[in-house]
């Protein structure tokens, strides 16, 4: 820098001031950031980029293609749901009509032959209270079943517990060695328990 006069600096400012004159400011602007990137990674850039739009335009085209595919078959799904409704409501409109053709038949029947409608009607009555009274002895057997079983368990307690008394008390008056006379044999009369079968 000693070796550089000042004329010469000014020189040379000149000539850059006179290169710059015929660019405008963001022009030149640019151009020096354009010098401080790196063109090779500006290079890399444009190819992922590039990748990345062909991957986006497939995917969209798959989208698309997927989306057709979907809104034909949600039409034919349509059509049938459309035709299964009219049919269920087809049938609806028959059950009804059979229904209500059945009740007329019935009225009629039981006008003009009155004693024989009585007389099914009487055996229906007698169908069910059979049915009923059949019903009722089954559920007292299951009840009868459910007490047998709180029978025996209960029986079952008393005598593991009257059986735990014996042998508490036959333990304490042979562990007891106080009394002079020699201890005497008991017998115990367990009460049983009178099952039916």
């Amino acid at each position: 820098m000693s070796g550089i006069s000042p004329q010469s600096e000014g020189g040379t400012s000149s000539n850059a001031a006179e290169c710059f004159q015929n660019y405008t400011a963001p022009e030149v602007f640019v151009q020096g950031l354009a010098g401080m990137v790196n063109q090779q990674d500006v290079e890399t850039v444009i190819r992922s980029q590039k990748y990345m739009l062909q991957r986006f335009e497939k995917t969209n085209e798959m989208l698309v293609n997927c989306n057709a595919l979907s809104a034909a078959r949600y039409q034919n799904a349509l059509q049938d749901f459309k035709k299964h409704t009219a049919m269920l409501t087809e049938m609806r409109k028959d059950v009804d009509n059979i229904f209500r053709r059945i009740r007329c038949i019935k009225a009629k029947i039981s006008q003009q032959y009155p004693q024989a409608y009585e007389g099914n009607n009487e055996s229906r009555n007698k169908l069910a209270t059979i049915a009923a009274t059949v019903q009722r002895r089954e559920k007292s057997k299951e009840d009868d079943d459910d007490e047998e079983e709180e029978d025996d368990s209960a029986f079952r307690k008393s005598s593991t517990s009257s059986s735990e008394v014996l042998t508490k008390s036959k333990s304490v008056s042979i562990s007891s060695p106080t009394s002079s006379t020699p201890p005497r044999s008991e017998s115990v009369d367990i009460p049983k328990a009178s099952r039916k079968f």
